[in-house]
């Protein structure tokens, strides 16, 4: 499509606004963890500020005693509320929508809050916003056209009556208008004609990132921008990333704000001109190189890789706000490149470099560019922004990473799941109620995830005659999906139980057996397990369960299991994962384990089972364990390497034919892996 990209220059009371503009938000009258001067240096012109948060705590009446947010918090730029229109929609879990307005539980106190188009507009004046927000009706963009016409038409009567009590302000604020509509042209088209109609200074494109795809939202931002006045200035919602934005831009977007630079940080992630880095890597730990060599802001100057590996890696939270800093830079600058490209004439070629390098695809060659992700259904926000609830076509509610747009299995099913995976599997009732064995039973449980797989291993320890003791070690990068499930838990049977509570509040749990006098002892450590594979008991049982090869390769390679087979070479262990691609399995191999094919779950055929010692004749015996036919399949396999090797085709496949585990002695006496191998 040709651009639809500009810059303009647009008058609201005393605000002079040029575009296109980023606004950094802060929601509760802060920008999380950034200096006010840093983004005034950063000549952040607008902030965002939250008036569902706000309007609760501190208040209207703390506001207007300091004289309004810019003066209380001693920022000297403008300031955009929201309405609240989107909070009421993905935070409050008790909410019902009528004429009048949503009727919710605080989230300060439970107590009920009803909030109107006329409330919204005095909290936002309370707050002294220079531009405030229509109050609306947000529901999810894969509603039904039913849903979604009468919420568009719900937010259209609300947004006369936000006009009709913004009009009382006299303040010189400017109100924009909110279209919504869903992924419906039709309802898009009305509502952008209705809204154009009224006396709004701007108007904003809401119901968006909430459950369409990135294809989808494109198409609906594309196709609206069109329909909005050209004298007035344009706001894409709660959008977005980089590539998002300048995407937006493409189809004549002016505005936008999202939480993502403060959000990523606080993982350790920070966008670069030479693509986005995750510096909880260990690639980092000797990296003297600045985050981005084209950067000159404070963070880049200063601080070597290496040093905001480390503080990431030992949870020092100046690490994510040096990150964010330089993350508010980035936005800064490439914003800053759209506005003189634009002027200049030449945004398509900046489109064009840009979309190479914040989308990681070779846009000469378009089989490169990944396809848009299925979407999911509703979608509810984790507070960093980074995971979301998401419902699929048969009401299944799960966790989903924003970033990878990868989705854990659904509650129920996923309990089901790893039942039989993690718990029948492995005969783990059998190992509880062990007559022989008195030592605790200690399971890693490698992404925690929702705790699933944790809690399928604890019901199964209380329903049984336990005799010995659990130990489970779970390890994750973030309590956010947990948190977020026990947050919701009407929609999720497997965490009604006061263990996930426990775990959240202090990181650990101790509890005794209901009927015996077994212990359970479950703790939470945050980090990858590799921060810590040397500090806790050593593991019988291995639920390997973080997000894929795919969108974390460094825990799916040849060096990572070879530390771990090296770790469990005196001890039987068991590990247990979903996946079952060839790639894993070949890591698993040159990691030195024996390696078999683990039972059917869900729509997987089969998951995969990697053991150590005497573990290995109940493969054979089972006649699971991988074979030469595997190797013959390999062969021909387009996925040979492990992730992340350097290895060719043909070293691997020396090396695999090598491995005990397709020797014939493999098949009986002793463990051939002890005495020889050292394939790491």
């Amino acid at each position: 499509m040709a651009t639809l990209a500009r810059s303009r220059i647009f008058t609201l009371g005393n605000l002079r606004l040029e575009t296109p503009v980023f606004m950094p938000v802060g929601t509760r009258a802060t920008v999380r963890g950034q200096e006010l001067d840093d983004l005034e240096a950063l000549d952040f012109p607008v902030l965002l500020a939250n008036t569902y948060h706000l309007g609760q705590r501190p208040g209207p009446e703390v506001l207007n005693a300091a004289g309004g947010v810019k003066k209380w918090m001693d920022w000297k730029g403008a300031v955009l509320t929201d309405s609240g229109g989107y909070q009421v929609f993905s935070l409050s879990e008790f909410c019902k929508i009528e004429e009048s307005g949503a009727v919710f539980k605080s989230f300060l106190d439970g107590k009920k809050v009803h909030l109107t188009p006329e409330l919204s507009l005095a909290w936002q004046a309370a707050i002294g916003s220079d531009i405030r927000m229509v109050f609306d009706q947000c529901v999810p963009s894969t509603v039904d056209h039913a849903t979604a016409k009468a919420a568009m038409e719900l937010t259209h009567r609300w947004a006369n009556r936000s006009i009709q009590a913004h009009g009382q302000s006299n303040d010189g604020s400017s109100l924009f208008g909110i279209v919504q509509g869903a992924c419906f042209e039709d309802l898009r088209r009305q509502s952008a004609e209705y809204l154009s109609s009224l006396p709004f200074r701007g108007l904003a494109i809401g119901g968006l990132a909430v459950g369409e795809s990135k294809s989808q939202r494109e198409d609906i931002t594309e196709l609206t921008t069109p329909l909005l006045p050209a004298d007035k200035p344009r706001y894409l919602m709660g959008v977005g990333t980089p590539l998002d934005i300048l995407e937006a831009v493409h189809r004549g977007v002016d505005m936008f704000d999202c939480i993502l630079p403060t959000a990523i940080a606080q993982h350790g992630v920070a966008y670069t001109s030479r693509g986005k880095i995750d510096l909880k890597r260990g690639s980092y730990r000797l990296a003297q190189g600045p985050l981005d060599p084209e950067c000159g802001c404070r963070t880049c100057r200063r601080f070597p890789r290496s040093y905001l590996h480390h503080l990431v890696r030992v949870g020092e939270c100046m690490g994510w706000q040096h990150i964010a800093h330089h993350n508010f830079n980035f936005y800064r600058r490439i914003v800053e490149g759209m506005r003189t490209s634009i002027k200049a004439g030449v945004f398509e070629a900046f489109y064009s470099q840009w979309r190479a390098v914040l989308g990681e695809v070779d846009l000469e060659n378009p089989s490169n560019i990944p396809a848009p992700r299925k979407h999911h259904g509703p979608s509810l926000h984790s507070p960093s922004g980074l995971f979301d609830l998401v419902q699929n076509a048969k009401s299944e509610w799960s966790v989903r990473g924003v970033e990878s747009g990868e989705v854990m299995h659904p509650g129920l099913v996923g309990l089901l799941e790893a039942e039989k995976l993690y718990v029948e599997q492995p005969q783990l009732k059998n190992l509880c109620e062990s007559e022989t064995e008195t030592s605790p039973i200690v399971i890693w449980d490698v992404g925690l995830g929702m705790a699933a797989n944790a809690m399928a291993a604890i019901r199964c320890w209380e329903n049984s005659a336990a005799r010995r003791d659990l130990e489970i070690v779970s390890f994750d990068t973030t309590l956010e999906p947990l948190e977020l499930v026990v947050r919701h838990q009407r929609r999720f049977q497997h965490v009604w139980h006061g263990a996930p509570k426990k775990l959240l509040a202090d990181r650990s749990v101790d509890q005794k057996h209901p009927t015996t006098e077994a212990h359970l002892r479950w703790t939470f450590h945050e980090g990858t397990y590799l921060d810590f594979i040397d500090e806790v008991a050593k593991p019988r049982l291995i639920f390997y369960d973080p997000f894929s090869p795919k969108s974390n390769p460094a825990l799916w390679t040849v060096t990572v299991f070879s530390r771990l087979r090296r770790l469990v070479e005196s001890v039987e262990c068991e590990l247990i994962t979903y996946s079952a691609s060839t790639s894993v399995r070949t890591s698993l191999l040159l990691g030195g384990f024996y390696v078999g094919r683990g039972d059917e779950t869900g729509k997987k055929l089969e998951t995969t089972v990697a053991v150590t010692g005497k573990l290995r004749s109940a493969l054979v015996q089972r006649e699971r364990l991988l074979d030469d036919a595997w190797i013959v399949r390999w062969e021909k396999s387009s996925a040979f390497a492990p992730p992340m090797s350097t290895l060719t085709r043909d070293e691997i496949g020396n090396r695999l034919r090598a491995h005990p585990q397709f020797q014939p002695k493999a098949r009986t006496g002793a463990d051939p892996l002890r005495q020889e191998l050292v394939l790491g």
